[in-house]
């Protein structure tokens, strides 16, 4: 498959609540990674594709599920969405130098979709 979906994240008003749902739902391990906003990080463990429990930031949607796509070059694939009638949500936006980029977009119908390119 090309460009794979390699993340997903969930998110809501409460992302301490969230985490322990997820957690104690499905016995996933959930890293709260403080640094990061307290972003819940949630490893694969060999199955599956790892994914994030966030707290939404005011002024974004109170709930959300996105995945993440991984691509060669951000801003190229946002160009492209956009030609085809979607729009930039959140431009190329470093998380690391060890991990990579990401960014984000709004689909014709408003589903919001990641994107991600390896550091």
């Amino acid at each position: 498959m090309a460009n794979p979906v390699v993340h997903w994240e969930i998110g809501g008003p409460n992302g301490e609540q969230l985490q322990a749902f997820y957690r104690d739902l499905f016995g996933w391990k959930v890293q709260v990674m403080e640094e990061m906003g307290n972003y819940g990080l949630v490893d694969h463990e060999d199955e599956g594709i790892g994914g994030g429990i966030v707290q939404t930031e005011e002024g974004a949607p109170p709930t959300m599920v996105t995945i993440y796509i991984q691509v060669d070059d951000l801003q190229s694939y946002l160009n492209k969405a956009e030609s085809l009638g979607g729009k930039t949500i959140t431009p190329p936006l470093n998380i690391s130098d060890e991990i990579g980029s990401a960014a984000m977009f709004s689909d014709p119908q408003g589903n919001i979709i990641g994107l991600f390119q390896s550091a």
